[in-house]
């Protein structure tokens, strides 16, 4: 490792005091509860993207007890289309744990933080830092990738063996002065000018310390992930409509992909949605409208949706007590938590 570690500190915070992004909604006012929410909408999303929905969600829970006594459902409807609705689920939990455990606040510790559902290290050390000013390193995508490039780090950063590597390495950069800006400045670093894409060599303070740029190796490193073709998955969902208009949704498990939120009654096989649709609602499927089928893509596979869409009329529309069905008005829809491509299945209305 070749560049000196104070020197990257000082021309990192010099560049951010003159290009940092310093108008974000949560830096204004930065407290625990707001950075906490928009560190955990930022895993794995843009702040272009995150903007709009920290400001409608802190807007309706403006604070961790109303969080954490807001219902689930409400919670999920803010979160709706921002997508890996477990963050969602755990911003539920920790605010509800905080109200028992910790007074109605988080706490202001490390091993504390990182106790709490999902909150790892480096969403732990991102809010020590901006919500306390405590000097903590961090270790988000961003970083990873500045610090392999810059040391010339090779192997893919999601191994053990790199991981612990680049954590090494942010304790060793970490400054003891100004470590809220630190965060900020090392994270606004890799999202505007170290990008993944085309990054701004030319205009990079780090540059004459860059390993991946004195050798060539910018589009290399980091090293990426080994890549594997994505299984895909089939399933034929049911958009049953009665005669008032309503839809009818299907909570799904509180476990598995789209735990817990209001989606659409599905089937691996089309036998078993007919089966379903004769058994529940007294209706056949040969009545239905198949639409163009819609693939959405996770992490680890892509989903085929096939959907179907259906009248149900009369006495067909009857669904007795079950909780996890429930006949719905369109007008009712924006306030609850649907996945993104339902919702747009959605949109159109029943021809």
């Amino acid at each position: 490792m070749t560049a000196p570690t104070t020197e990257f500190a000082a021309r990192l915070l010099a560049w951010y005091d003159r290009h940092g992004r310093f108008d974000l909604p949560w830096q204004h006012p930065r407290t625990p509860y707001r950075v906490w929410l928009s560190e955990i909408m930022l895993q794995q999303t843009q702040v272009a993207v995150v903007i709009p929905y920290f400001q409608r969600f802190v807007t309706a829970l403006p604070d961790l007890p109303a969080l954490a006594h807001a219902p689930q459902d409400q919670v999920l409807a803010l979160w709706s289309g921002l997508g890996y609705y477990a963050r969602a689920r755990n911003l539920h939990a920790t605010a509800q744990h905080c109200m028992t455990h910790h007074g109605g606040a988080l706490p202001r510790d490390l091993a504390a933080l990182q106790a709490l559902p999902g909150i790892g290290r480096s969403t732990a050390g991102a809010i020590l830092s901006q919500a306390w000013n405590e000097p903590v390193p961090i270790l988000d995508g961003n970083v990873k990738r500045v610090l392999c490039r810059v040391f010339g780090i090779e192997g893919w950063p999601g191994t053990p063996a790199v991981e612990k590597q680049l954590w090494a390495l942010a304790e060793r950069l970490l400054p003891q002065t100004r470590p809220a800006d630190w965060t900020q400045a090392q994270m606004d670093f890799g999202a505007t000018l170290c990008t993944r894409a085309r990054p701004a060599c030319p205009r990079c303070p780090l540059q004459d310390m860059c390993v991946a740029y004195r050798s060539n190796r910018i589009a290399t490193l980091p090293t990426p992930r080994p890549s594997k073709a994505l299984p895909v998955r089939d399933t034929w969902m049911l958009i049953i409509e009665d005669n008032a208009g309503r839809i009818l949704l299907w909570r799904r498990p509180p476990t598995g992909v789209w735990a817990g939120l209001w989606s659409l009654p599905e089937h691996a096989e089309p036998a078993q949605a007919q089966t379903w649709a004769k058994r529940q609602l007294a209706t056949d499927l040969a009545t239905a409208r198949a639409l163009p089928p819609l693939e959405h893509q996770f992490s680890h596979f892509r989903l085929r949706i096939h959907p179907q869409r259906l009248a149900c009329n009369g006495m067909a529309s009857a669904i007795g007590d079950n909780p996890d069905l429930r006949w719905t008005p369109r007008d009712e829809l924006p306030a609850l938590g649907l996945p993104a491509p339902i919702r747009k299945l959605l949109q159109e209305p029943m021809p």
